[in-house]
């Protein structure tokens, strides 16, 4: 049973919502959310990364840079570019990317279900990374960035948010990026009790992105708890600000990796090797040629349309850099491309062992280039697939030797290896599009 409530949320007046709302704070290294909060000092990041407000000089992780958070903020709902909801509510979040949507319910979920393992985790956190937003939460007493969760469909959720997102929107606005994002309040009785008690019959919803900011909520929420022994449980700080999105309209873009160096190997001596595990195919030549097999493009232009970096989805089809389905990789080294079909020994009932990432970990990351850790090895790095893979190739003539593509994730393979109780090796899935910040807050009390 999920308990996934409504909340007072503190939001950006519409007038103001576009330039408030700024993309995750990680998302960006401090030199540039110092050009984006200069370039607008209306985005949230000035909140979310409060060491934009001085020099080089302070430490981003300085007891100044949270204590100034919270000021900001203060000051920002104080000068009326916030308003505070009057009665708690739902909202539903659309964001649309290339002629795809995808449609979330904004709430907050309860620390308990986290603890519980109602709410399932895919990868593990890192407590560096947690302290800094635990403390930028408790500081502010608020939580700026919505953990992105999913759910397995319904048709009563799904009847809802048919109807309110025919009424009129809260906001709606295209972001510099060229997102969509919409905004509805579900203020009535009737569609708030439908939500709440649909997402009361499910068994587990899953984190899709934000495991730290979760992680973080939660620990903010205990620590409180440990301060305040007569707490009831209703209690702010024992709910995380949350959007909920149905599986069947996410989309996860593939996460690549690219290898500083070889290994000693040459290209020729690495193409021999991988040979033991996979069918190995040069791609140049038919790249040079155009030639591409028709039941090939329309195999990748399904997958491909709607979630992909490129121009238009013909163009995604139809590049046959791109691996077509699981289980298939493909190999950028020496200035070539190569298509790398996992033989069948290479696939396991296990649901972590089974996933393409842990496949290339255990068939050439491992025994070819000894990566025992890829989240330690300085010699891989990872790129989203929302860079595209002619990022790839420009990496191996500047600073990589080769690159590996990967199909995207599944988002069914992500909710089995959590229901397993088991985590995804690190970097094994990219969403897209991102949610953003400053949009909805959440009082802690």
């Amino acid at each position: 049973m999920a308990d996934i409530r409504r909340f007072r949320a503190v939001r950006p007046i519409p007038e103001k919502a576009a330039q408030i709302a700024a993309l995750p704070y990680d998302v960006y290294n401090r030199k540039e959310a110092a050009e984006i909060v200069k370039r607008n000092p209306d985005s949230f990041l000035a909140i979310d990364r409060a060491e934009t407000s001085f020099d080089e000089s302070v430490d981003t992780y300085d007891e100044r840079v949270y204590i100034r958070a919270k000021e900001l903020l203060e000051e920002r709902i104080a000068a009326g570019d916030f308003v505070t909801e009057e009665v708690p509510m739902y909202y539903i979040y659309a964001l649309t990317m290339e002629g795809r949507t995808q449609h979330g319910f904004v709430a907050c979920a309860s620390i308990d279900d986290y603890e519980d393992q109602v709410i399932k985790k895919h990868e593990n956190t890192r407590e560096d990374k947690e302290k800094d937003r635990i403390h930028h939460v408790d500081i502010c007493n608020a939580q700026t960035g919505p953990i992105f969760l999913a759910y397995r469909q319904t048709p009563a959720l799904r009847e809802i948010m048919r109807k309110k997102t025919a009424e009129r929107t809260l906001y709606d606005w295209v972001s510099e990026d060229g997102i969509r994002h919409q905004v509805w309040q579900v203020a009535d009785a009737e569609s708030q009790q439908g939500i709440r008690e649909a997402f009361e019959k499910m068994d587990a919803v899953y984190i899709a992105d934000g495991h730290h900011r979760c992680a973080s909520a939660v620990k903010v929420g205990l620590k409180r708890r440990a301060e305040q022994p007569d707490h009831t449980g209703e209690e702010e700080f024992n709910f995380f600000l949350s959007v909920l999105f149905p599986e069947e309209e996410l989309c996860i873009l593939d996460y690549n990796r690219v290898l500083k160096d070889l290994n000693g190997m040459d290209e020729e001596e690495l193409l021999r090797k991988l040979q033991a595990d996979f069918e190995v195919e040069k791609l140049t030549e038919m790249l040079e040629k155009g030639d591409i097999k028709r039941e090939e493009a329309a195999g990748k232009e399904e997958k491909a349309e709607g979630c992909k970096e490129d121009e238009s989805s013909v163009k995604k089809a139809a590049d046959i850099r791109r691996p077509a389905k699981k289980g298939e990789f493909s190999c950028y080294a020496g200035g070539n491309w190569y298509r790398l079909r996992a033989r069948s020994h290479c696939f396991s009932d296990d649901p972590v062992e089974n996933l393409d990432v842990s496949i290339l970990q255990a068939r050439v990351f491992r025994p070819l280039f000894g990566i025992e850790d890829p989240k330690k090895d300085k010699r891989i790095d990872f790129v989203g697939g929302i860079r595209g893979l002619d990022e790839l190739e420009r990496r191996c003539r500047e600073d990589c030797r080769a690159a590996f593509a990967l199909y995207p994730t599944d988002i069914r393979e992500l909710f089995a290896v959590a229901d397993a109780g088991r985590l995804m090796p690190p970097k094994s899935t990219w969403f897209e599009p991102k949610l953003r910040s400053g949009l909805f807050i959440h009082r802690l009390m």
